[in-house]
């Protein structure tokens, strides 16, 4: 492992892994080597954390599909994971299917995204889908109709609806019963960082959409997953948008899901 280690170091190594992945899953899932790494990373640990729960089939989902390059992904890294790991996934993607709604005001960040943006080729799109379900229409109704139909714990989920108001209400997916979800739901929100012109903060876009929510629960939080870095073999942009989802009163929260005879369990004599 410290051979490969020094190895990922060398100009190129990691972009031709990533071209030709070969290699346990687990490894691959480590390096990043994947071309939406933090899909990985989140689908791989919600089904491993299922597997310790005894939790047999999971929901992973994207909302913002637009033109689906990350729900494409998204299906590819499931149904490798699923073989790995044992653990049956769901793929699902909500988007409105006609691009960006209007701005509400400024919390949407009118000056970085407009009405139309990200439009989505719905007839192309489907014809690629292979395992994924596409939800379209308006979150507002679209998530509590889908919590309705009673689907698999939600494990993972990528946030990337750019705005304050249709991430807001997109966080409706957090406040089903404790079927409806893990103990801990991986998150990855795409739009906590903008470019030099958007002049992101916790006043408006996603992350005070996160602020807004924290406050209004006391049992369910959203919080960033802190010093994800120290699990990793290298920095990665994307571990500073990774988040998880806590629901501290889930019956499974407190289980043990390091088994007790493990090395991390042990202090050595």
């Amino acid at each position: 492992m410290n051979l490969l280690r020094y190895a990922s170091q060398l100009p190129g190594f990691l972009g031709l892994w990533t071209r030709f992945p070969v290699g346990p899953l687990k490894t691959r899932v480590r390096y990043g080597v994947f071309p939406y790494p933090q899909y990985a990373y989140g689908v791989y640990w919600s089904a491993y954390l299922a597997s310790c729960l005894g939790i047999p089939r999971i929901t992973v989902a994207e909302f913002g599909v637009a033109g689906g390059r990350g729900l494409l992904a998204c299906e590819k890294i499931s149904a490798e994971v699923e073989s790995a790991v044992g653990v049956g996934i769901d793929v699902v993607g909500f988007d409105s299917g006609e691009g960006m709604p209007k701005a509400v005001d400024y919390r949407d960040l009118p000056h970085i995204w407009s009405e139309g943006f990200y439009r989505m080729d719905q007839a192309k799109l489907r014809a690629r889908l292979r395992r994924a379900k596409l939800i379209l229409g308006d979150v507002r109704e679209t998530v509590p109709q889908w919590l309705a139909s009673n689907p698999a714990p939600l494990g993972f989920i990528a946030f990337d609806l750019d705005y304050y108001s249709s991430t807001k209400a997109a966080f409706a997916i957090f406040k089903g019963n404790e079927s409806s979800h893990l103990p801990r739901v991986h998150c990855y929100f795409d739009d906590v960082a903008s470019n030099d012109l958007g002049c992101m903060s916790q006043y408006v876009g996603e992350l005070l959409a996160i602020r807004e929510f924290n406050e209004a629960h006391d049992d369910r939080k959203i919080s960033k997953f802190e010093l994800l870095r120290l699990c990793r073999t290298r920095w990665e942009d994307w571990q500073e948008r990774t988040y998880i989802f806590h629901n501290f009163t889930h019956p499974q929260y407190n289980t043990l899901v390091i088994p007790p005879d493990s090395k991390r369990a042990q202090l050595p004599l």
